[in-house]
């Protein structure tokens, strides 16, 4: 991996912990290969990642150093690379769970907007400066971070440079769950257990299809639904868990 990129292993859950913290955690290009490789070929029996920060912060964005020194050709092909990592993230298959505290920042908002569930602790801000900085959004916001917020709410926040905290976040979208200082990994491990104990096609389907069904036409989502339902209702995961809700135990899938 890297030297910016802790990867730890229990069971069916990854933990992966940014560590720059001389730099709040900020992307810069080795620590975006360093997740490009950890989500283009995870540990076998991974289900759920942590994905995380040190230091009192997650991700403070992109690495600006870097930045000032690319031309306009590199840098499209930089915010496409993000574009690509971030998709494999979303759409790779692995469940990730954020856990937030601190500086949750340009770059750092798109990567959390890529996950699947934020857990943001108190501490936590989120921010879109880069119109306060004659740059703009370059690792996915503008579908994902406006998907979220909305385009108009997010034109608001570049143009400004507003910050939100926690229970902001909570309240429009950008964090599923606000809690206390020091909370958000623990809360983070036990929503992993639980989702690692979904059957793998449903939880696979979850992920894939509602994204996708959100950018269709009405028509053409509900067709999808139809698909991923019918699949999904043909699997011995399936025929458990109908079983032991009628029986009154917890099912146990593969």
């Amino acid at each position: 991996m890297s030297d910016f990129l802790k990867v730890a292993v229990e069971g069916p859950i990854a933990t992966l912990t940014m560590s720059r913290p001389d730099k709040r955690n900020a992307m810069c290009d080795e620590l975006v290969d360093a997740l490009d490789a950890f989500y283009s070929k995870p540990p076998e029996g991974v289900r759920v990642v942590i994905l995380t920060g040190t230091d009192g912060h997650y991700c403070s964005g992109l690495d600006l150093s870097e930045h000032v020194r690319r031309s306009a050709e590199q840098g499209l092909y930089h915010s496409r690379h993000w574009h690509a990592v971030m998709e494999r993230i979303q759409l790779g298959g692995l469940i990730t769970v954020s856990a937030m505290f601190g500086a949750v920042i340009g770059g750092g908002m798109e990567l959390a907007a890529a996950t699947h569930v934020r857990i943001a602790e108190a501490s936590t801000i989120f921010q879109l400066p880069e119109g306060r900085r004659g740059i703009f959004v370059g690792g996915g916001a503008t579908a994902r971070v406006g998907r979220l917020l909305g385009a108009d709410r997010m034109t608001e926040m570049m143009l400004t440079g507003r910050k939100y905290g926690a229970e902001e976040g909570l309240a429009l979208g950008l964090a599923h769950y606000a809690v206390g200082e020091g909370e958000a990994l623990a809360l983070a491990r036990e929503l992993a257990g639980k989702i690692a104990r979904n059957a793998p096609l449903s939880n696979y389907l979850m992920v894939q299809s509602i994204a996708r069904i959100n950018d269709m036409s009405r028509t053409d989502g509900l067709f999808t639904e139809s698909l991923a339902a019918a699949l999904s209702q043909t699997t011995p995961d399936a025929e458990e868990g109908l079983t032991a809700f009628l029986e009154k135990r917890a099912p146990v899938f593969r």
